[in-house]
């Protein structure tokens, strides 16, 4: 391989590898953001921390602008209770 293929890959590679990165910070501030106007106590990563009430377990989750966590199913009761819960600030978190 040549010293300009092997340049050319180094570099997309490091390139790739800070995409990555830029990314997961991105989602981790955009995470810990909506968990802090929620006001929830949030994991190392952000992700908000709460009880499930469908599956009665503690998660760690991300929060969409609206403060609906990722796993909100809005056909589901349990979900639908979970989140008024956080908007009325009366959700179980661990």
């Amino acid at each position: 391989m040549s010293n300009r293929r092997r340049l050319k890959r180094l570099l997309q590679t490091k390139l790739h590898s800070a995409g990555k990165q830029y990314e997961e910070a991105k989602r981790a501030y955009t995470d810990a953001k909506a968990a802090a106007l929620a006001d929830l106590p949030t994991d190392e990563e952000g992700r908000a921390k709460l009880v499930c009430r469908r599956y009665a377990e503690k998660r760690a989750v991300s929060l969409d602008d609206e403060g609906r966590p990722a796993c909100y199913d809005a056909d589901h009761r349990d979900c639908q209770g979970c989140l008024e819960d956080i908007r009325e600030d009366r959700i179980e978190t661990w």
